[in-house]
């Protein structure tokens, strides 16, 4: 018998609960903050729980999808990774077509969260929904899959402008694009501590492609993101005092994070990804306080 044939069912829904991810919430925080940003600077304050509540749900359901579908993607190769070869994919305990069942599920709560948004949120959730999809596959194809994942994270930016009725404006594209870049810097971090185990199994991403300049176009990235988001903030009139507090708080703390990974070593490569969790929180502190 197979390993999917003898686990019992509570030893399976544990097998479901670390696919998505539940039990590493830091992926779900890094779109939750860009989410927030968005949700706030499109309402010139605080939206109503009647629209908060559905998209904070989506950022969990969707990550949730995309870690199943991730896994799908990775499930020959996941193996061969030291830090992902316990993964359920990995190890047998679940199938492929487990994990594509959850996805599914998934992105179907997803989906029926759009009946309490604006239809326009409902037009949009597609590119969500393809670039959920195709990102895990990405890094099979070209070195940019942190792109690809850039693009889906900051996704939830224009979705939150449509679900306060906006239209995605400047300030909605350079909040998208300045996620983008950050997404792209933290998960290079990410990538430089798997970037051995991809040389060796033929896997992509930025951390290969940058090579010996991976630290310095780290930083590039990190200075975009706060241009951009700088800009974001000047155009609704928020920039000074707190948007400017929260952007120099943020450049103290990349500069921290170079501090740490400037030699390259995994473990503080990685430290320095989770720790992104408290860009998101000091940004949306500043837009926050910038409208009150």
């Amino acid at each position: 018998m197979t390993v999917t044939q003898t686990i019992t069912w509570r030893e399976r829904l544990e097998a479901y609960y670390y696919l998505c991810r539940f039990d590493k919430p830091i992926g779900t925080e890094l779109v939750f903050w860009p989410t927030m940003w968005a949700l706030w600077m499109a309402a010139k304050g605080m939206p109503s729980l009647a629209v908060i509540i559905p998209m904070i749900l989506g950022v969990i359901f969707m990550r949730a999808a995309g870690c199943a579908i991730n896994d799908f993607a990775d499930r020959k190769v996941d193996g061969a990774v030291e830090r992902t070869k316990n993964r359920p994919l990995a190890t047998g305990i679940i199938s492929a077509k487990e994990a594509l069942m959850v996805f599914a599920i998934l992105v179907l709560a997803s989906a029926c969260l759009l009946f309490f948004l604006p239809v326009e949120t409902f037009y949009w959730s597609f590119g969500a929904l393809i670039l959920a999809f195709i990102y895990p596959f990405m890094k099979r194809y070209t070195h940019l899959p942190q792109v690809f994942l850039g693009a889906a994270f900051s996704w939830s930016i224009p979705m939150a402008y449509t679900a306060v009725g906006q239209s995605p404006d400047l300030t909605c594209w350079l909040l998208y694009f300045a996620n983008l870049a950050w997404t792209v810097a933290y998960d290079t971090q990410y990538a430089i501590t798997d970037r051995e185990d991809d040389l060796k199994i033929g896997v992509k991403s930025t951390a290969i492609l940058f090579g010996k300049y991976d630290i310095q176009i780290i930083s590039l990235l990190q200075i975009i993101s706060i241009v951009l988001m700088g800009w974001a903030l000047h155009l609704e009139n928020i920039l000074l005092p707190f948007g400017l507090i929260a952007l120099l708080m943020v450049m103290l703390d990349f500069i921290y994070q170079w501090s740490k990974t400037k030699d390259r070593h995994p473990q503080l490569c990685f430290w320095a990804f989770r720790h992104n969790r408290w860009v998101g929180l000091m940004i949306f502190m500043g837009i926050f306080f910038g409208f009150l």
